[in-house]
């Protein structure tokens, strides 16, 4: 059966009248002319039995069914072209997956490793895009995800498996020059000094603070960031006391960029997964890549 879905060119046009409310501006960024960005939307908007644009003193605005549709067209457009590139990246030969990863451990820890998967598997191509809560595969373009959480966490997302790859090691660290002559802080000094905080883990000083049965009178005070890096950064240039976890800041312990202020982790429920969607086959591409990481993170470990 024929489906019924407008020509792309129309959709095109659509799409970029839609963003820029402006004929003429669509017309110049597809490199048409006003009369052809016209004919298309006309055309669409009778193929569609739907008014999308109304006139107005300085040129076009969306109605109320122009401005839904074109929510869902631009969203379209979009995964066609990610679709679309993703072949294109590898002329047609396949092997690529589209990872969704928490943004810090997948720069610190998984992309200084990739050059050996491409050793491995020079055909495997592999594009990451940052997401930190769960989502659903089926409206998503991901193949699997790189999550950090609790194991209640993953077991309560839907539709899927979990491989637990890596547990979760927190330590206060900081940069040397709060460490007159290199000697660790105590956690009881720790609670008098700046406390760097992670804005997606607000707790997560008390938690530690609460572990060494220190009473810290500010434990949520203090700069905030959203990512790890961001707070590792912040403590290598002074600015305080950081709560990281340990395997995020390997490069900056190894430097001497940051130092353990106090060598008393806090190992806590949670740890990274590899998440992926129960499916009744599974793409090799994924399995190669499934069980190449679990081999990176047992090595790590040893």
């Amino acid at each position: 059966m024929r489906r019924k879905i407008p020509s792309t060119q129309a959709l095109l046009c659509f799409e970029s009248a839609a963003r820029h409310e402006s004929y003429t501006r669509a017309a110049q960024e597809l490199a048409l002319t006003q009369g052809a960005v016209s004919r298309q939307i006309a055309a669409l908007e009778e193929f569609l039995g739907v008014v999308l644009f109304r006139r107005t003193r300085h040129g076009v605005a969306l109605t109320e069914s122009g401005l839904d549709y074109a929510r869902q067209v631009g969203s379209r457009l979009d995964a066609l072209e990610l679709d679309t590139l993703n072949v294109m990246a590898r002329q047609g030969a396949g092997g690529t997956l589209a990872l969704a990863a928490v943004a810090t451990f997948a720069t610190r820890w998984l992309i200084p490793r990739l050059a050996g998967l491409s050793a491995l598997h020079p055909d495997l191509m592999l594009h990451i895009e940052t997401r930190t809560r769960p989502f659903l595969f089926a409206d998503n373009l991901f193949d699997a995800a790189l999550y950090a959480g609790t194991a209640e966490q993953v077991a309560n997302w839907p539709g899927t498996r979990a491989v637990r790859l890596l547990d979760e090691e927190v330590v206060p660290v900081c940069s040397p020059r709060w460490l007159p002559g290199g000697k660790p802080l105590s956690p009881e000094a720790i609670a008098l000094l700046p406390l760097l905080q992670q804005s997606t883990r607000p707790d997560g000083w008390r938690q530690w603070f609460d572990a060494e049965g220190v009473v810290a009178h500010q434990p949520l005070s203090g700069a905030r960031f959203e990512l790890f890096s961001m707070t590792a950064s912040a403590a290598a240039h002074g600015l305080g006391i950081a709560l990281v976890p340990r395997i995020l800041i390997e490069d900056e312990l190894r430097r001497g960029d940051l130092v353990v202020a106090c060598d008393r982790p806090l190992r806590g429920q949670r740890g990274y997964y590899l998440v992926v969607p129960v499916q009744a086959e599974v793409r090799p591409a994924l399995a190669v890549f499934e069980d190449w990481l679990v081999g990176q993170a047992r090595a790590s470990l040893a």
